[in-house]
């Protein structure tokens, strides 16, 4: 059974949640359906002042256990953040499993993740919140060991023992994490030897990424109507109008009250957003809480640091424009003329992309230097390379020379100029 304590207006008001209760609940439904859970019930109940040892009122607590004794619900997932007491106290009042969205999260990405490093940040995450949730629930945590032979004493509980136990493993995590950042630092630094701009989609869980990536570059990553089908970070080159060559990093979703033990776990992740030249943040414009989403996403970017770019205006790829009536589109339509880094498309029909790709070249081209150069013709090498790195304009041939108008990277650019 999912649970959503709703916030109400007065405390909605003062900003604890922007979304609307039905849409919250729905999501969260979704989120447990990812894992191929049966749900045989689900409720957003009204939320006061939070209570401490339940987080519900003393009234609400007793019905909804009424309820989940008649559905036999054997799990409950209260979409909400709660303390490990109220964790305990909320099993004991429904004789039931209890987890929260914290718990459930990891619970998806411990079932999705595939790479070794996607293994390494789940279990990192779910053990740092796993220690917190240590409490005497259960008689054998109470249990002592004895001493060491002549150490004698009262031994350690077995609390303290699966704590040390976890924070040792903790440690050990920690440093292969490391290395995997390593490694993943030395690939940056191959793709910046050739180097490819790299473009990062970013956006909310199910907003169509994995759709637009495919749809783009005609590769085939895992795309589901689902929340968080994809994990583990993706990246294809994709050719530009002008025939420049792009690399594409799909990436994973963004969701609201993103744990901040998955934020910090799957920083190695994520910085393939932070090493992009250009972030697309696709949003799903036919969801009813597409602005709320918005928010979390450019929440969680600023949290990883790409704060500069979120202030500067992301490009916007307004998704799944497929589903909207006619006097939706229109309005949106609308609403992107006044906005000249926001595309209306759909990443199923293909209706927008041209103009994605167009914005895509645009953006790249702004920041490149537009250079006219008069090139030997014996020197193929250097012609091949600048077809190779920059979007040649113009050319002229004479009986020496190619006499050459070419738009540069700042970085290509010097380095034609100490090639020749």
């Amino acid at each position: 059974m999912v649970v959503y304590p709703a916030p109400r207006q007065a405390e909605a008001g003062r900003g604890m949640d922007l979304r609307l209760a039905e849409s919250r609940l729905a999501e969260a439904v979704g989120l447990a359906e990812a894992i191929d859970l049966t749900i045989v019930g689900s409720e957003a109940v009204p939320l006061g002042k939070p209570r401490p040892s339940t987080l519900l009122g003393q009234g609400t607590v007793e019905r909804l256990g009424q309820v989940i004794d008649e559905k036999g619900a054997g799990l409950v997932v209260v979409d909400g953040h709660l303390s490990p007491v109220q964790q305990r106290n909320l099993e004991r009042a429904w004789n039931s499993k209890v987890i929260d969205r914290t718990g459930l999260i990891l619970e998806i990405f411990g079932a999705r993740a595939r790479t070794r490093e996607g293994r390494l940040q789940v279990e990192l995450a779910s053990l740092s919140y796993q220690r917190s949730r240590l409490v005497r629930s259960w008689t054998h945590l109470e249990r002592q060991r004895g001493g060491f032979g002549f150490l004698g004493g009262p031994g350690e509980t077995q609390i303290e023992a699966d704590r040390r136990l976890i924070g040792d493993r903790i440690v050990r995590l920690k440093k292969d994490l490391i290395l995997v950042k390593r490694t993943r630092e030395l690939h940056r630094q191959a793709r910046r030897r050739v180097p490819y701009p790299i473009i990062a989609l970013v956006g909310y869980t199910n907003a169509g990424k994995s759709t637009l990536f495919n749809t783009l570059t005609r590769a085939e990553v895992l795309a589901k109507d689902q929340l968080f089908a994809t994990l583990d970070p993706t990246m294809r080159a994709l050719s530009l109008p002008s025939g420049r060559t792009v690399i594409l990093s799909d990436t994973v979703g963004f969701v609201s009250d993103l744990p901040h033990e998955l934020v910090a776990a799957f920083r190695a992740t994520l910085e393939e957003v932070l090493e992009a030249d250009v972030i697309v943040h696709v949003r799903d414009v036919a969801h009813p809480d597409s602005e709320a989403q918005r928010s979390d996403v450019e929440a969680v970017l600023r949290e990883l640091g790409t704060a500069d770019a979120v202030d500067r205006g992301l490009i916007e790829a307004l998704n799944k424009i497929d589903l909207l009536d006619q006097a939706r589109f229109e309005a949106l339509a609308n609403q992107a003329e006044r906005s000249p880094r926001a595309v209306p498309l759909s990443a199923v029909t293909g209706a927008g992309l041209p103009d994605l790709l167009a914005l895509l070249d645009k953006t790249l081209s702004a920041e490149r230097r537009v250079l006219s150069l008069d090139i030997p013709l014996t020197d193929g090498a250097a012609l091949a390379w600048l077809y190779r790195h920059g979007e040649v304009l113009h050319r002229e041939d004479d009986e020496t020379a190619a006499h050459v108008t070419v738009r540069l990277d700042p970085a290509d650019a010097g380095r034609f100029e100490k090639r020749v």
